[in-house]
């Protein structure tokens, strides 16, 4: 694929996810079936909770990750310019979009090149899973060296890749790419979805192959085959149609994940709220990774409205901690909580039946 077409591909995904309809309809994250039970004597000040929290080797001075979005054009490059600094700033973690652009066009190395404007700041870089079954270990470590990623994520996207018009068609050998990964590559292995879930049984075949941490990217926000069927045409888009609200919740893929036995879970996908945060935490997830929303409020309004969305977050997130009577993010873990018949059904039916420790 030409660079002019990979630089093409990436602009449209920016402009629908920031333009178009392309959330989940009837899908939702399931988050609000996690209940917490009020502590109306918390005997805590709203100034003196610890939000920071260990991920991948790094502290984060709150659980917050802007999740891997773009790459490969010269608007992708501002993006993650702007987004990185945002998160260097804020002491969050920061995910670049797919590296498969600059792979195939070193030349693109440049729109994801952010250690310059982001130089302490947890990076995970991304490459497909597909891509990197036919890449040397070598070659995958380069590419993550050469933007000085902390770890990698590799993304796991076959209903997207399905209904993509010039998407791949063969899934076999990702599980062997994982465990070879994960054995050779020298920096965390982090499993990513893009926006349908992991489930149990998948996460319990990423732990047996030596994967220890995953990005659940649930359904109940973005659905990228929504994304993908804008692009589509005639048949492919009809297939992307039946299959927009495919997916696992992302309440649902936390459990799941956390009860197959992975240490470190990040629950991206529909996270829009501290709230929304805060259950995931409860529920075993390490931080929550926001993406989309992220996005359309820095191309909407630059830095001060993507700093006001977060300012928001952070306060709904102490605010929840308060109302619960966690001073710090090891005691939010541990609070009570209640869920839903529908949240508990999704995780009896996938055997995960209890959350890890």
């Amino acid at each position: 694929m030409s660079e002019r077409t990979i630089s093409e591909r990436k602009t449209q995904h920016i402009d629908i996810a920031c333009n178009e309809d392309v959330t989940f309809k009837a899908t939702g994250t399931l988050l609000d079936g996690v209940r917490l039970i009020h502590e109306a004597l918390p005997d805590l000040s709203l100034d003196d909770l610890d939000t920071r929290v260990e991920l991948l080797g790094k502290t984060l001075r709150a659980p917050i990750v802007i999740a891997g979005m773009t790459g490969g054009s010269e608007r992708s490059k501002a993006i993650n310019r702007e987004l990185a600094s945002l998160a260097q700033r804020r002491g969050y973690g920061f995910g670049l979009g797919s590296q498969r652009p600059m792979v195939e066009h070193p030349e693109l190395l440049g729109s994801y090149a952010v250690r310059e404007v982001a130089p302490d700041v947890l990076l995970l870089g991304n490459i497909g899973v597909i891509q990197a079954r036919g890449m040397a270990t070598r070659v995958v470590a380069k590419m993550a060296a050469d933007v000085g990623a902390d770890a990698l994520c590799v993304h796991m996207n076959p209903a997207m890749e399905l209904v993509q018009p010039e998407g791949d068609r063969d899934f076999r050998g990702g599980l062997d790419t994982m465990r070879r990964l994960a054995g050779e590559l020298g920096i965390p292995v982090v499993a990513k979805e893009t926006g349908c879930g992991i489930s149990w049984a998948t996460a319990r075949r990423l732990v047996g192959a030596g994967i220890t941490a995953v990005d659940v990217s649930g359904a109940g926000g973005t659905s990228w085959v929504a994304v993908e069927t804008k692009r589509a045409a005639g048949q492919q888009r009809a297939l992307g149609e039946l299959f927009r609200e495919w997916g696992i919740p992302t309440a649902a893929s936390v459990v799941m994940t956390r009860a197959a036995g992975m240490r470190t879970v990040i629950a991206t996908g529909g996270i829009e709220t501290g709230l929304d945060i805060a259950r995931s935490i409860v529920i075993g997830a390490s931080a929550g990774g926001m993406a989309r929303v992220v996005l359309k409020a820095l191309e909407h309004g630059g830095q001060d409205e993507a700093d006001a969305l977060l300012d928001r977050v952070e306060r709904e997130l102490r605010t929840t901690m308060l109302l619960v009577g966690a001073r710090n993010i090891e005691e939010l873990r541990k609070v009570p909580r209640i869920l839903s018949a529908t949240l508990q059904s999704w995780a009896t039916a996938a055997n995960a039946v209890r959350f890890a420790d």
